[in-house]
């Protein structure tokens, strides 16, 4: 079963990459530390020498292996190298090619490749460059969204494709609970991965505005508002906030650059402004207008309730997963 482990982890727990640096160091540790595979998440820059620090900072916080997740879409070769050097558990890639000779590359350092994916298509391209497990991503996931197929679709067909190969499938979008879990478990999956539910906890590096309207709100939306010029067609799901609301018909011709600065932060060290419809979700560093900031959710944000540590998160995962199965099915 997934609670199990995955990729040599205790448990199919994954926590997704939180952009742009949601998931820092004292995350990532908190969800190694209970059996989970934390993922760091690079900076869209190259920055090899913040990214070095970054890991060695988690290593001091953990000593269980965690991950690295890297957006292919941004600059990103020199912070691979980084990461390969550093030989962390797992390069976690989104949103461009995973090619063989990075996965050739990553293997000789010892790391692991895990794309994520949001098609069968992705996944064969996946397939024949050798990764070592896939996340698919559903279409219910927070964040960007690269596929346009709910998991409950997709994540079956993924499995059929991959067949009797020893390639561990992860499950992620909308997933928040051990309903969740046992579900993805029922469809397949040998894990799962977590975005929303991992922003709403103590150690996460979300404003603190933010992680409350994930308690606050239960509706989210599937978008382009968002990031125009500087991620163009890459959409993501957002939480209804009275701003979004407000600015969900924004024209599709415009973009955020002749938009107002409502506010700045310091990201992955370094000092930014936010415009309106940036995309940047506030950082626990972020000020000015937090409100009128993106605030990405996946759909299964109407079951979040409570700020949770992270490692409550991944014991209440287990804990439900297992009662549930020997509960409910185990006499089916």
């Amino acid at each position: 079963m997934g609670w199990r482990g995955i990729l040599g982890f205790e448990y199919g727990i994954v926590l997704a990459p939180l952009g742009p640096d949601i998931s820092g160091p004292e995350l990532v540790a908190a969800v190694a530390n209970a059996g989970g595979l934390g993922i760091l998440r690079a900076p869209d820059w190259e920055a090899p020498d913040y990214l070095r620090e970054l890991i060695r900072k988690t290593r001091t916080l953990t000593d269980k292996p965690f991950g690295v997740g890297v957006v292919l879409a941004f600059p990103h070769e020199e912070n691979v190298k980084a990461i390969l050097n550093e030989k962390v558990a797992v390069l976690q890639v989104y949103w461009g090619e995973c090619s063989k000779q990075l996965v050739q590359e990553s293997h000789c350092a010892g790391v692991k490749v895990v794309p994520q994916v949001g098609s069968l298509e992705e996944t064969r391209k996946a397939l024949e460059a050798g990764v070592d497990a896939i996340i698919v991503q559903g279409r219910e996931a927070g964040g960007h969204v690269i596929g346009q197929e709910g998991l409950i679709s997709l994540l079956p067909r993924v499995v059929d494709l991959i067949g009797d190969r020893d390639i561990p499938v992860i499950a992620a979008g909308g997933i928040v609970d051990a309903r969740g879990y046992v579900a993805a478990l029922a469809l397949g999956a040998q894990g799962v991965c977590l975005g929303t539910r991992f922003v709403a906890t103590l150690e996460s590096c979300a404003h603190p505005t933010y992680k409350r309207k994930l308690v606050e709100l239960d509706k989210t939306e599937y978008t382009n508002i968002f990031g125009r010029a500087r991620w163009p067609n890459a959409p993501q799901r957002a939480l209804r906030t009275p701003f979004f609301n407000d600015w969900k018909d924004f024209p599709a011709h415009e973009n955020e650059l002749n938009q107002p600065v409502i506010g700045r932060s310091t990201v992955h060290g370094i000092e930014k402004e936010i415009r309106r419809l940036s995309g940047a979700v506030p950082n626990v560093t972020a000020t000015g207008d937090i409100e009128s900031m993106a605030m990405y959710a996946g759909e299964g944000v109407g079951v979040i309730d409570e700020i949770l540590p992270a490692g409550e998160v991944v014991k209440r995962l287990v804990d439900g997963a297992q009662l549930l199965i020997q509960t409910q099915f185990s006499g089916l």
